[in-house]
């Protein structure tokens, strides 16, 4: 695989790899480094890359399992990320829904982060990245009707823990 074909089929799903290794590192530098690796190892490897069916698929998989490497190594607890409300209009919303939007988003991370490793990453590919049930299979190598099990699996755990926490805190 030439420069010009590597720029072609790799650089385009960078923004979903650093999305993935932000979603498990939860640190912007980290999940750089983890990019710049993975797209290394993959210019590296770059002359076997035509053996493979989906070399996105292989790119995703080689994020994951670097992420999960690194934070096994560093043995860390994972930092929550501050609510990320750019997409709010300030002006339009009052202080308070405002905090209450940010509470929610804060609550929601935290929740995703709580879920299985499995989980997260069925989830993630699925609702925030997009990805088609054959697609995640790709990455994956879980059939497709176990991923609809453990995406339905991960939103029930989802809802029931956000209308639980929503419902003590109501004190109800």
């Amino acid at each position: 695989m030439d420069l010009q074909a590597f720029k072609q089929r790799i650089l385009p799903v960078q923004g979903r790899l650093f999305r993935l290794a932000q979603l498990f590192l939860r640190n912007r530098e980290e999940a750089e480094d983890a990019l710049q690796d993975v797209l290394l190892r993959l210019w590296t490897n770059r002359q076997q890359l035509e053996t493979y069916h989906s070399v996105e698929a292989l790119a995703v998989q080689m994020t994951k399992n670097l992420c999960l490497d690194r934070l096994k190594a560093h043995n860390k607890q994972k930092m929550a990320k501050d609510a990320d409300l750019s997409g709010v209009q300030t002006e339009a919303v009052s202080p308070y829904l405002h905090t209450e939007l940010a509470d929610s988003a804060g609550l929601m991370r935290r929740l995703i982060d709580e879920l299985p490793d499995q989980q997260k990453l069925v989830l993630h590919l699925r609702d925030v990245e997009e990805y088609s049930f054959d697609e995640i299979e790709a990455v994956t190598g879980l059939s497709v009707n176990n991923i609809r099990v453990i995406l339905s699996r991960a939103r029930q755990r989802l809802r029931d823990s956000y209308l639980k926490a929503n419902d003590y805190e109501a004190g109800y």
